[in-house]
């Protein structure tokens, strides 16, 4: 991040703004909501600002910017037509170390003002960081849209009990547990709808109920999908910003773990190819310890958990320790690479089943049903199958389908760094090869795989 968002204590903060025309009226107006101490100073003055100063609400001068404006500032805002003016205010208060904002200007700002939807004490702040107005105005749209207007009132409801309730609960842990059972409860219902008496007596029985001591942990077992944060399913993304541990594996994009709540525990357990960074039978454990201290554990696993992704044994192991769980599917990676792919994997003219398989080695060896797999009409997704490749191709071929058979690689899917390769059984090593096919990487066998170059939208749109 080039700028650092932060919120201001405005309460003995003295602002200057230079300039009082219009795009220096808007600046004021900002200032105005907080406690900020203004004073504007310029050669002339619009109607705004000089309302302004007749309502007493800033310090006035009129007349031309001198140097010695910026004693005992601490924010300057400088907002007039002279960009020479512009330059020379922004050096004497770099000088001073005062923040600057040249309005307009972005090299010339220390700091920038973000677009604000304010649902006092609730604010949010949004930034391009200069570069994109038109987007953050879009942005903002949208959130006012879905942000409730009354969110200002649980804001004020959560200030007015915030002490009692760090009496009641000692760990920030049980403090978080128990503020988000009441946001997600009747009690904000009640709040939001006005009824103030009720909503502050539930929230009383709450606070002094005895069981309200500790929360038991749990375990969400969550499909991450195969890469796309735009991906994921709701549910996903809201038990992920509850967290306190999240443990994840390899496949679990940087965009993905980024939506994880910033100040959970993070513990990667990722595997590489034939290099296991933690045994599973330690991983299932590790989960259970977690849960038992009280946590919220988010175990992030790429594409589906339920589709070799070994959820069912780290569930067998939670059961055996007592401990609750959820699960959360997600877009396992067949689906989001075939359809990212261009390629159906099923379609009338050419597929009438499909079957998930795997491609690990196993001593040199895949250990399949080669000959319910080797269908004419029939997809195959070989997960995990980039080593096992040779294999794969000859087996195929050796039990019944034809070497000129269609079969894709795709590398990354979903991706802003997806890549597919398509050939034939006979050819695909090389051409994957050639191509530098790296893991995580998928291996779809059909006639499908045919209507890549038609239906590949994915790589239209990335150029």
């Amino acid at each position: 991040m080039q700028y650092f968002p932060i919120f201001l204590d405005t309460t003995d903060l003295t602002c200057l703004v230079v300039g009082a025309g219009e795009v220096a009226a808007r600046k004021v107006e900002l200032l105005l909501k907080t406690s900020a101490n203004i004073t504007v100073v310029a050669p002339w003055v619009c109607d705004t600002v000089q309302r302004f100063a007749n309502e007493e609400k800033i310090n006035l001068i009129v007349r031309p910017y001198n140097e010695s404006d910026l004693s005992n500032k601490q924010m300057v805002f400088v907002a007039t037509d002279n960009s020479v003016l512009n330059t020379q205010i922004h050096d004497h208060a770099r000088a001073q170390k005062i923040l600057v904002n040249v309005v307009d200007n972005t090299p010339l700002c220390q700091f920038i003002t973000p677009s604000i939807i304010d649902r006092s004490p609730i604010i949010i702040a949004i930034s391009s960081g200069g570069v994109a107005p038109v987007l953050l105005r879009y942005l903002r749209q949208k959130l006012e849209s879905v942000i409730p207007q009354k969110i200002s009132l649980l804001g004020q409801f959560s200030e007015k009990f915030r002490e009692s309730v760090k009496k009641r609960f000692k760990s920030v842990t049980e403090r978080r547990y128990f503020w988000e059972d009441v946001l997600d409860g009747d009690i904000a219902e009640n709040v939001l709808q006005g009824n103030d008496q009720i909503a502050e007596q539930k929230f009383l029985d709450k606070l002094n109920a005895p069981e309200a001591s500790k929360t038991a942990g749990e375990v969400y077992l969550v499909g991450a999908g195969p890469g796309d944060p735009d991906l994921l399913t709701f549910r996903a993304l809201r038990l992920m910003q509850k967290a306190d541990v999240v443990v994840y594996d390899r496949l679990v994009s940087p965009e993905v773990l980024e939506l994880v709540r910033r100040d959970a525990e993070k513990i990667y357990v990722g595997k590489a190819k034939s290099k296991h960074t933690v045994p599973q039978d330690q991983i299932n454990e590790l989960l259970a310890k977690e849960a038992l201290a009280g946590n919220r554990v988010v175990r992030l696993k790429g594409g589906d958990p339920f589709i070799f992704g070994r959820g069912g044994e780290e569930l067998e192991t939670l059961i055996e320790h007592g401990v609750s769980f959820q699960v959360v599917p997600g877009i396992t990676a067949a689906s989001g690479a075939a359809s990212y792919a261009g390629i159906p994997l099923t379609h009338r003219d050419h597929a009438k089943s499909v079957v998930f398989a795997t491609g690990h080695l196993q001593d040199n060896s895949i250990n399949l049903n080669w000959k319910g797999l080797a269908q004419v009409d029939q997809t195959i997704v070989f997960y995990m199958g980039l080593t096992g490749l040779p294999i794969i191709c000859e087996q195929l071929v050796k039990h019944g389908l034809a070497a000129t058979t269609p079969i894709a690689m795709v590398e990354s899917a979903t991706t802003s760094a997806q890549k597919v390769v398509t050939g034939t059984l006979i050819d695909i090593q090389q051409k994957a090869e050639a191509a530098e096919i790296k893991p995580p990487a998928l291996i779809i066998v059909g006639s499908v795989v045919s209507l890549h170059k038609k239906l590949n939208w994915f790589a239209q749109q990335k150029h």
